[in-house]
């Protein structure tokens, strides 16, 4: 899912109008010397004619270094490689798998009930659910879009069924969705601490309060407009049904119990903590609920194939890209650029999070966390910004851009899980904009969200 490029997703036709257009600047600014606009300028045209994402990436340096001739072309390629060739890469593909198997093993619905015992109750109470089970799912997953196809499909049609707008509920399912990769575990930030030379396990407990700072600003907002709309609740709290969808779902929720508690208690890596995820996804598939059939397997495994390598790809290409931005000491430029404002570090941290923002509508998070951390994390650690917590505010920004057009990969996948237009999905969205909207700038501006943790489990 990824790898969708912008013209794809939306389903239209670029007109060759602006693809001649687009070219015609590329090949201006290359005959004119102005090698890193044309670096940025290629790329865009790649996406824009069609290209995947790791094809416009590579495609874009691979033009440049031919035309600049100022290093061989086979330092492309071991770029490539040493982009992927590091040890905390190999928990995605499990991590993935963990997630895969999670959706086809039938813990989603085991979760998704049990919450709706538990919060039903409330005005708009399929709102509340919708949100209380992407929490827990997102101590199991890690990715948005894991969170947006599993649970999204048994969400959404919970609700049309119980009588909500179509909209209301694909929006508030592609917000809750992107609780995913802030909760620990999280691949985005394993892409980040590879990157940044961070601690994945102090980035994985500094996301955990700002993950349900999120889902708590999304659940007032749900109550808001609740009361707003005349939303009723959707059933009585019965403590008998509580108790009897906690048994059902025990096993399952101890699921972010082991994966969480692991890693913060130290009995495994966040590598290690991946495997333990698959293995006791596949416990419970095969063995408890004997749900995971030989057919189910080959089907989840190929699905895991095909999404790991297509993450790998974006982040090979994706380090091209920033080996490129890094030997042009771009971060030095754009600190002198942003010179008047080094004092300031609201200022620098605003903008920054202006940046990030603007990035995530047009670029997956993966390969703007490769390009961006080596040009942006030197300015917020000049501004006094800790690597961990600069990491929970560039995720939870790239997040907020999976809501976004023109890529809005979450809008794009519960577009087609609901069957409604992309646009109908981006109206149904934009309400819940302003809870993550708040929640980043708490988040970006009161680091004790995001450090406390950290701080009182390892430093």
């Amino acid at each position: 899912m990824p790898e969708v490029s912008i013209a794809q997703r939306k389903g239209a036709v670029v007109p060759p109008l602006i693809v001649a257009l687009a070219v015609a600047f590329c090949v201006l600014m290359a005959v004119m010397g102005y090698g890193l606009t044309f670096l940025f300028a290629t790329m865009f045209t790649l996406l824009v004619m069609g290209f995947p994402i790791a094809v416009s990436l590579a495609g874009s340096c691979l033009l440049y270094v031919y035309l600049t001739g100022r290093v061989p072309d086979i330092v492309v390629a071991h770029r490539m490689i040493n982009g992927i060739d590091s040890f905390p890469l190999l928990a995605i593909p499990f991590f993935i798998l963990a997630g895969n198997l999670m959706n086809h093993g039938g813990i989603t619905t085991r979760i998704f009930d049990f919450a709706r015992a538990l919060m039903g109750w409330m005005r708009g109470g399929l709102g509340h659910v919708n949100v209380g089970a992407s929490i827990v799912f997102s101590g199991m997953s890690g990715a948005a879009v894991a969170d947006a196809g599993g649970l999204g499909t048994i969400e959404i049609k919970a609700m049309r069924d119980a009588g909500y707008d179509q909209e209301f509920a694909v929006g508030i399912t592609a917000a809750s969705s992107t609780i995913g990769p802030i909760i620990p575990p999280s691949l985005p930030m394993v892409i980040y601490g590879v990157m940044a030379g961070a601690s994945v396990g102090q980035l994985f407990a500094a996301g955990l309060i700002p993950g349900l700072l999120m889902g708590a600003s999304l659940m007032i907002m749900i109550a808001i407009l609740a009361r707003r709309r005349g939303y009723p609740r959707d059933a009585s709290f019965s403590p008998v049904l509580v108790w009897q969808t906690f048994k059902r779902a025990f096993l399952s929720l101890l699921t972010p119990v082991i994966i969480v508690g692991g890693i913060i208690s130290g009995v495994f890596t966040p590598t290690e903590s991946a495997i333990a995820a698959v293995a006791y996804a596949l416990f419970l598939g095969v063995l408890v609920y004997r749900i995971l059939t030989w057919r189910r397997l080959l089907k989840v495994s190929m699905e895991t194939i095909e999404t790991t390598a297509v993450i790998l790809l974006i982040v090979a290409a994706a380090s091209i890209f920033a080996w490129i931005l890094t030997s042009n000491q771009v971060t030095r430029h754009v600190m002198e650029l942003l010179g008047p404002f080094s004092d300031n570090p609201i200022a620098i941290l605003l903008l920054i999070n202006l940046v990030l923002i603007v990035v995530g509508c047009f670029m997956e998070t993966i390969a703007a966390i490769t390009i961006l951390v080596p040009v942006l994390l030197p300015m917020a650690v000049n501004a006094g910004v800790d690597p961990v917590h600069f990491g929970v505010i560039m995720v939870l920004n790239l997040m907020i851009g999976l809501l976004t057009p023109p890529v809005g990969m979450v809008l794009y996948v519960l577009s087609r899980v609901s069957n409604i237009s992309f646009e109908k999905c981006m109206r149904g969205t934009l309400p819940f904009l302003v809870p993550l909207v708040i929640a980043l700038l708490l988040v970006t501006f009161v680091p004790a969200i995001s450090m406390w943790l950290p701080t009182l489990v390892y430093r």
